[in-house]
């Protein structure tokens, strides 16, 4: 398959203006990301034609020049289209495999480049932006760093929100991939060794065009948890305590040699195993086996860790003598444990910081066989006994071994402990309040005692593990203090005096319920578990805040400008209350449930929400996006860290405060426009129908990409209620429309613009990070619409009234978009997005004219006595749309 020809590079039309876009996004691209691009695009061409034959590959060619060509007006959509339908069936799954083997590879270049920037910029010393060491910098003469940096917290939480289309073997094959372009690309190397690494290029793309992109068999939660263990084991457990390394250097010079200045700040948590809000196949069970495999991951991590260590430290007695408090140690541990010890020390005489360091490792490797006799009972145990070899090195003069790699192993045990991530468990409110009432009647249901079971898992994790472990209990529609109450009470009936300790997390999710926020939370004051727990904590106390289901509600910027009215509330209750609030962002990948920057939303926060701590979830496709490659793993974590300090600063706190009050009447009316426009077409008679026939919404549950159920009920949504906020801007994104990324703006800038406020709207983009960040993100979200191709979909439901205002509210929203932010196209000032997405437009063309092949022709069959369609003929259009929908995925890199 050919990559970026030269004849490919004239210009395109783009919506509304002169043509531009793919002829200056191709010029743009860097020589490195080209030269892989070409690489693994001509690579995969070969393997086409190996597989289908010359023919195959000469028609997937014919598609992608077609689809560029109507892109600069030279052909039409509709000749595009006639090309796709005269393909069999079979030959057009054929290609829409390899247009989205295509994207997973280039996505794969886009992402070597990337690295390769990071790594440039680190060995150049250039002062990088958003970095830590740039936040120390800019907060070197506030008073309030120590203080910050004390209190500092970043916890990211994963989820398995279904929105990861592609199969773990997908993932694993495109690593191998990876692995093998880093090796071709790898200076110095010799011809031979060149020569090897393009061989093992071409033979894993091999792998990969012959890996089913579908999954055959649904996910079960504990797929979900092994899957993520994949960042953990491969990224996470050696990029924190590198993240951590480049914090202390930043603090003060001679990191390495002394203590350091700062605590670990990155706590991960985990959904996955413990979410079970409409997800019966979360149970007890799998809650217990999720926390089993956590425990097994990180055990085996810090043994391995432990042990190379160990083998590292021959520092002999002679010159690095062992402190009075360590031989006594090691003479206690061969009193207990003489043969192991004995051995030991017959194998690292005279060594005997190597000695412990190595006793330490078979602990660890005794608590994770559960052998109680030499078991570490709690981290802290570990710790101490870590400490103690730091201790003993630093007294020896050996700083270097104290501080140096064995500190990295002391980081990784206070941030992961024994149990890896917090494990997080998540209820509808509804089904508690039900269990009340089932016991109260005697008559409990299967559903409450999983329920109670559910809780003891709680107590045994805890008991095991920790409290740290799993405390946290989050009440999914939260909507009086009673919800919370009944948590507790549920813990009474299922373990009396001995239940677990519980963090109860109440989610706000819908308007009302941010608006009656702090209502619910004075309720909670006056309850005493709640009273004792927050006198046991430091009076911490965490609310969850939903963007999903929110945005859903309300639209795009209605929610927004809500939820920024709820986080000043909460923040303000807080400083009221003697609080210390951490607000939990429950946000998604796509920017239609909350995505975007995190970084920049971080500090477009509320004043005084943010205090030095933020939570967020992390979903799906984001998991591996973010946290699949240490350096961009270290980089995301570095930029959030980064908005965390500057976002909880004075000056920052004043300055947004200053910016939202001055805007406030503005805001008030871009969101009540907004919200009046999203509902009127939402809430419309015919509208859940309609959206159910223009998208593969109906489809994409077959897609297999998690354990939970797609809506709450079977059968085509009635409302939206019906529907969860993934599957609802999945399908969405797959027509090319991103409804929910941008619908309603338009309408609320234009409210604003009829009374002569545009120069106040363009005040608010200058001045207001809230209302930057949220431009800037539907700007993102415009700019991977495609109105041509969205039309084609919109048509497929019959109705020309929702098709038209759908259009037209596209219009008005790009329009005043592009007049508030001064811009001449969308994405004028982001010039890596904007190339990218010009030249993956054309491509993703290509697969969208294929999926609507297989929609039209489904939805045609609906409507046929009988159907139309042979079971066979229906099987074959479904794999052709299920494909596309997996490719459309990977072009967009994005999903729900």
């Amino acid at each position: 398959m050919a990559a970026i020809a030269p004849s490919d590079r004239d210009g395109i039309p783009a919506e509304g203006h002169a043509p531009a876009g793919r002829n200056s996004a191709a010029a743009e691209l860097p020589e490195e990301m080209r030269a892989d691009v070409r690489l693994l695009g001509g690579l995969l061409g070969r393997v086409i034609a190996e597989h289908g034959g010359a023919d195959l590959l000469a028609e997937v060619e014919r598609l992608r020049k077609a689809v560029i060509a109507a892109r600069r007006g030279e052909t039409t959509a509709d000749e595009v289209a006639a090309m796709v339908a005269e393909w069999p069936i079979d030959r057009a799954v054929q290609i829409a495999r390899a247009f989205t083997c295509y994207f997973h590879l280039a996505n794969l270049a886009e992402e070597h480049f990337r690295i390769r920037t990071l790594r440039r910029r680190d060995r150049d010393d250039v002062s990088v932006r958003e970095s830590l060491a740039e936040a120390v910098r800019r907060l070197s003469d506030d008073e309030r760093l120590p203080e910050l940096i004390e209190g500092l917290e970043f916890r990211p939480v994963l989820t398995a929100h279904p929105t990861e289309a592609r199969r773990r073997a997908v993932v694993t094959a495109i690593q191998r991939i990876s692995a093998q372009l880093d090796a071709y690309n790898t200076p110095g190397r010799g011809a031979a060794e060149r020569d090897e690494a393009h061989r093992r290029l071409l033979e894993e793309i091999d792998v990969l065009w012959r890996t089913a992109q579908l999954r055959a068999s649904k996910l079960d939660p504990l797929d979900e948890v092994r899957t993520a263990m994949a960042a953990f084991d491969e990224t996470l457990f050696r990029t924190v305590p590198l993240i951590y390394r480049s914090f202390d250097a930043a603090l003060e010079d001679g990191t390495g040699t002394r203590a350091p200045l700062s605590r670990p700040f990155v706590r991960f948590g985990s959904w996955i195993g413990g979410d079970r809000d409409g997800n019966p196949n979360v149970t007890a069970r799998v809650t217990r086996e999720a926390m089993q495999i956590q425990a097994e991951h990180v055990l085996i991590a810090l043994e391995n860790a432990a042990t190379r260590i160990g083998r590292s430290l021959t520092a002999a007695a002679a010159y690095t003598p062992p402190s009075a408090e360590l031989r006594a140690a090691l003479a206690r541990a061969e009193g207990h444990h003489p043969d192991l010890v004995s051995e030991m020390g017959t194998r690292s005489p005279q060594e005997p910081h190597r000695q412990w360091l190595l006793f330490v490792a078979a602990r660890i490797v005794a608590t994770r066989r559960r052998d109680l006799d030499l078991a570490y009972r709690s981290p802290e145990e570990l710790l101490a006994d870590l400490r103690l070899a730091q201790d003993s090195l630093r007294g020896a003069g050996a700083v270097r071994q104290a501080y140096g790699e064995l500190q990295h192993l002391i980081w990784q045990v206070e941030t992961f402990g024994f149990h890896l991530a917090e494990l997080e468990v998540r209820q509808h409110s509804k089904v508690h309040a039900e269990s009340l009432e089932e016991i109260a009647s005697g008559r409990p249901s299967e559903r409450t005692e999983e329920v109670l079971a559910t809780i003891r898992v709680i107590g045994w994790i805890q008991e095991r593990f920790g409290v740290r472990a799993c405390s946290r209990y989050v009440v999914s529609f939260t909507r009086s203090a009673d919800d919370i109450a009944a948590v507790y009470q549920l813990a009474a009936h299922a373990m009396g005096d001995r239940a677990p300790v519980l963090d109860v997390v109440p989610l706000f999710e819908s308007g009302e319920d941010l608006d009656n926020a702090t209502e619910v939370l004075d309720g909670m004051l006056a309850q005493e578990p709640v009273r004792r727990r927050l006198a046991d904590n430091g009076r911490r106390l965490e609310v969850m805040l939903g963007y999903s289901d929110s945005a859903k509600e309300l639209g795009p910027a209605a929610a927004t400008l809500r939820l920024y009215d709820a986080q000043a509330a909460l923040a303000a209750w807080a400083a009221a209350n003697d609080v210390r609030l951490t607000l939990f962002h429950g946000r998604g990948g796509a920017l239609g449930r909350g995505g975007g920057p995190a970084n920049r939303a971080v500090l477009a926060q509320a004043p005084g929400s943010v205090a030095g701590r933020f939570k967020v979830t992390e979903q799906g496709e984001v998991i591996f996006a973010r946290y699949g490659h240490s350096a961009i793993a270290r980089r995301h974590i570095e930029q959030v860290t980064n908005a965390v300090l500057l976002a909880s600063t004075t000056a920052v706190e004043s300055s947004n405060a200053a910016a939202a009050a001055r805007f406030r009447d503005l805001a008030e009316q871009v969101a009540g426009a907004s919200e009046r426009a999203y509902r009127s077409l939402t809430e419309a008679s015919g509208f859940p129908e309609w959206f159910a026939l223009v998208s593969p919404l109906e489809e994409i549950g077959s897609l297999r990409i998690g354990s939970r159920p797609a809506r709450r009920g079977l059968g085509a949504p009635r409302s939206l209620d019906d529907l969860r906020a993934i599957p609802w801007v999945f399908a969405w994104a797959q027509t090319r429309v991103n409804l929910p990324g941008w619908y309603g703006l338009g309408s609320g800038l234009a409210a604003v613009e009829s009374r002569g406020g545009l120069d106040e709207l363009r005040a608010a983009y200058r001045e207001w990070p809230l209302f930057a960040a949220m431009l800037d993100n539907v700007e993102m979200s415009l700019a991977k619409t495609d109105r041509a191709i969205a039309s084609r979909y919109l048509a497929l439901g019959g109705r020309d009234d929702f098709a038209g205002q759908v259009l037209g509210e596209y219009d008005l929203t790009r329009r005043l978009v592009l007049e508030v932010t001064g811009h001449s196209r969308l994405l004028e000032n982001r010039h890596v997005l904007s190339r990218a997405v010009q030249l993956r437009d054309p491509y993703v063309d290509a697969l969208s004219h294929l999926q609507l092949r297989a929609l039209s022709a489904l939805r045609a069959d609906v409507g046929v006595s009988g159907g139309g369609l042979s079971e066979a003929e229906r099987e074959r259009l479904s794999t052709l749309l299920l494909l596309s929908v997996n490719g459309v995925a990977a072009g967009l890199q994005n999903t729900g």
